[in-house]
């Protein structure tokens, strides 16, 4: 009796909520997160060749996105609560979209091309999971990490298809066509999706009664002068700078482990593979045990992963598992994010805390990939890196037990 309540259960809420939860996948996979990280890496050389510039120059824009997002997550946020998800995120595609259209117009100017792209960042913010996890996280109760795990698995599903994609469009029409091929993305799939679903629905006959929506919750005052945001706050930078160096650099980790490019090229595809399967185990996980514990398990996991990665030639089977492990915590940390958000500090201001709590997790995933790199240019390893990121993985991730209980908020009506 006990299983099929509960699938009864999954069934009434995925039964009204599915549209916001595909609205939010596309959303996200299209959106400002994933795709630098996911592209640069293949049009840097195209770029560097045309107008002289260095591959590091480059991704410099990894930095210019992060101090943008830094400045615009929690305007984001408090905007979400204002005017609802719904806007922000449609008017954020359209911003986010056109900005990467006009990147195939680049000139040779690298203060053009940072500038261009400090406005895709500060005009593509609302297409963060900021904005796409407030409609899940309102509408979904019992099966609230599972719904976030499938939101979240957008930027996976790009990661697998980002590089083929790009590849084609670069042999085609080269990189300015590559840049429109990515610009049209948001607007012409997500943008038209996100119009149509991402609202609340309304209930139709014969549908199993979703849960009680709840709004209450802290404010940011109150948020502020709780120990667990600050804990949050400063676990968050070394985990995600753990988890967001080693990714873009993941192919130069596997050359210094005297990997074949044959090799590099079979494993590489395993962090988007691998970030999907976590997204979606993850969720599930969150919904049957307590967050912290799955958090700190889950994310130490690639810390013990990193120590196969820096001592000399690597075997192939090591890195995959390693790989596997990576990209299955970077599955589940935004998902986890999200989801302590909700249960730790309600959902009466989820956008305004949730946009503050997102800055340390921008700083320390945005500056990881150039530090990564400036530890192979002086070292010719990344042996320093990846050992600090290990013992910050194993530290941070433990942290989380601290969290305690989760809080019960009162149903707060207008």
């Amino acid at each position: 009796m006990h299983g099929s309540t509960r699938t009864s259960e999954i069934r009434g809420e995925f039964a009204q909520g599915w549209r916001i939860v595909a609205a939010a996948t596309l959303g996200v996979g299209l959106g400002l997160s994933p795709l630098p990280v996911y592209t640069l890496g293949m049009l840097a050389p195209q770029l560097a060749a045309d107008f002289g510039w260095s591959i590091a120059q480059v991704m410099g824009v990894l930095s210019i996105t992060t101090l943008a997002v830094v400045l615009s997550a929690p305007l984001t946020g408090m905007l979400t609560g204002r005017f609802g998800a719904r806007r922000v995120a449609l008017c954020s595609l359209v911003l986010f979209g056109c900005g990467v259209l006009s990147l195939a117009s680049s000139s040779g100017s690298i203060l053009h091309f940072y500038l261009t792209w400090a406005f895709i960042a500060l005009g593509g913010a609302g297409t963060l999971p900021i904005t796409w996890t407030r409609l899940v996280n309102d509408h979904f109760q019992r099966n609230k990490g599972l719904a976030l795990g499938l939101a979240m698995m957008g930027s996976g599903l790009f990661g697998i298809a980002a590089k083929p994609y790009v590849g084609w469009l670069i042999a085609q029409w080269g990189w300015r066509g590559a840049f429109i091929g990515l610009g049209l993305l948001p607007l012409v799939l997500a943008l038209p999706i996100a119009f149509m679903w991402f609202r609340n629905p309304a209930p139709q006959p014969g549908d199993a009664p979703a849960a009680d929506l709840p709004t209450g919750g802290m404010t940011m005052a109150q948020a502020v002068r709780d120990w667990r945001f600050w804990l949050l706050a400063v676990a968050l930078v070394p985990i995600s700078f753990a988890l967001g160096g080693a990714v873009p650099n993941m192919e130069g980790i596997l050359r210094s482990g005297d990997l074949s490019s044959g090799t590099i090229a079979s494993l590489t595809p395993l962090i988007g593979l691998s970030a999907i399967i976590g997204r979606l185990v993850g969720g599930w996980l969150l919904d049957r045990f307590w967050a912290p514990a799955i958090g700190a398990i889950l994310l130490s996991l690639p810390g013990l992963s990193y120590w196969t990665l820096f001592g000399g030639p690597i075997d192939p089977q090591a890195a995959a598992l390693s790989i596997f492990l990576i990209g299955f915590a970077l599955g589940i940390e935004y998902d986890f994010i999200a989801f302590i958000v909700a249960r730790y500090f309600g959902m009466k201001h989820y956008g305004t805390i949730y946009g503050w709590l997102y800055i340390p997790f921008a700083i320390g995933a945005g500056f990881a990939a150039p530090v990564f790199g400036y530890d192979f240019d002086v070292h010719g390893t990344y042996a320093l890196s990846l050992s600090c990121s290990a013992v910050a993985l194993l530290v941070c991730a433990a942290a989380l037990l601290l969290l305690g209980p989760y809080r019960r908020f009162e149903q707060q009506h207008p």
